[in-house]
């Protein structure tokens, strides 16, 4: 044990030496407030803020289990529960001010719902990544294996009004097919050229970019910039050298203020830069020896206008890195696996309002989402934080 709490001090003696600052953050253990009319929440798998500065999440309503929903059935066995809407918005104060979704006429809602992105213009962006047949289509065997529907990504107003499809479900021929995606998993958009950059996916292993305005397609590629392959490239090894394409998932595409564009190459445990060409620019590694789901999950950036810092969800981990963004450096973490206030359990998204908040959404038997309060820049003194209770709370 002493040589266990040696080299703690040492870490942190190190840490502190290097006089190195990082914002700090605490849990609101109270926001949200609860749901109305009995509603649960299933895997939630995204998070997004609009320009009013409301949360927007999506979760998966057929994820919850059936002594959950015992209000749905017929006759109610019980006053509790019921699956609440798949997008439900939020206001700062953690009140629900706005839910919809769900299938609808003129286009394909996804049978797994995946990723929510909120663009510059408040449309709503939603992706998926449902295997197997849909809607009475037939599954088609694609490039590389498998059986995928949720070819396609969607757009709606934030009132939830239709505004258009790309791709189309069980339609997929691979990673160079530019009509159709393969189980995406998050959008960004370019508000300067008006682009859509498509995390592409569960399924390809690319970043794809069409118009936001008429899908039209424009450009994409693999890692490193290379031409994507759909080839089963086998377990991840973290001795082996670096995998020359992206691993399934493809899972987050975010574009920073001087235009580089952050992907997460989740199950390959690293983040590849790109120019909005597509030419690779640099990548690292986030705790590099992270096997099953991988360790970059989702990104977010800090809110001052340089973005110094990025904040990275890692969902096998159950952790946030706060890493600095021009070196790629981790500077420190936060969270810790469990099901209280400030800990994780399948971190999956992440995103930051203007003042610099972050929220954070939970899969798998997490189901929910969290408010981090940004407490400004202090000291690092731990490598590791874990879950960041109130100041004074016990």
């Amino acid at each position: 044990m002493l040589g266990i709490g040696s080299s703690v001090l040492e870490k942190r003696a190190a840490v502190e030496a290097a006089g190195l600052q990082a914002p700090m953050f605490e849990v609101d253990p109270l926001w949200p407030k609860p749901l109305p009319n009995h509603w649960l929440l299933g895997m939630t798998i995204g998070v997004s803020v609009d320009g009013q500065d409301h949360i927007w999440i999506i979760h998966r309503q057929g994820s919850l289990e059936r002594g959950e929903l015992h209000a749905t059935t017929n006759p109610p066995i019980a006053q509790c529960c019921a699956a609440a809407p798949p997008v439900l918005e939020f206001d700062q104060a953690g009140n629900l001010i706005g839910h919809w979704g769900g299938p609808g006429k003129g286009y394909d809602w996804p049978s797994s719902n995946h990723g929510i992105t909120v663009d510059y213009k408040g449309n709503v962006w939603i992706g998926g990544n449902g295997r197997g047949a849909q809607g009475g289509g037939d599954e088609t065997q694609v490039a590389g294996g498998g059986s995928f529907n949720d070819n396609m990504v969607l757009k709606f107003t934030q009132d939830g009004t239709f505004l258009m499809q790309i791709g189309h479900p069980n339609k997929s021929k691979g990673s160079n097919d530019v009509e159709n995606l393969r189980l995406p998993a998050k959008t960004f958009i370019d508000k300067a050229t008006n682009e859509v950059y498509v995390a592409d996916g569960y399924g390809n292993h690319r970043v794809i970019v069409y118009d936001a305005e008429t899908g039209t397609y424009k450009r994409h590629w693999g890692a490193y910039g290379h031409k994507p392959e759909d080839t089963d490239l086998g377990a991840y090894n973290p001795d082996a050298p670096p995998a020359q394409q992206f691993r399934n998932p493809v899972h987050c595409t975010e574009l920073s203020n001087d235009r580089l564009l952050y992907v997460c190459d989740r199950a390959n445990d690293r983040i590849q830069v790109f120019k909005t060409d597509g030419t690779f620019v640099k990548e690292a590694f986030i705790e590099k020896r992270t096997l099953g789901s991988g360790s970059a999950w989702d990104i977010a950036f800090s809110k001052d206008p340089q973005q110094t810092y990025i904040y990275l969800a890692d969902g096998e981990n159950d952790r946030v890195h706060i890493i600095l963004r021009d070196t790629l450096q981790v500077l420190t973490t936060f969270g810790e696996g469990g099901r209280q206030p400030g800990e994780f359990y399948g971190v999956h998204s992440i995103a930051t309002d203007s003042k610099g908040n972050i929220f954070t959404t939970e899969t798998y038997h997490g189901q929910r989402v969290q408010k981090f309060v940004y407490k400004g820049l202090g000291p690092v003194t731990k490598e590791d934080q874990g879950a960041l209770w109130p100041k004074g709370k016990k």
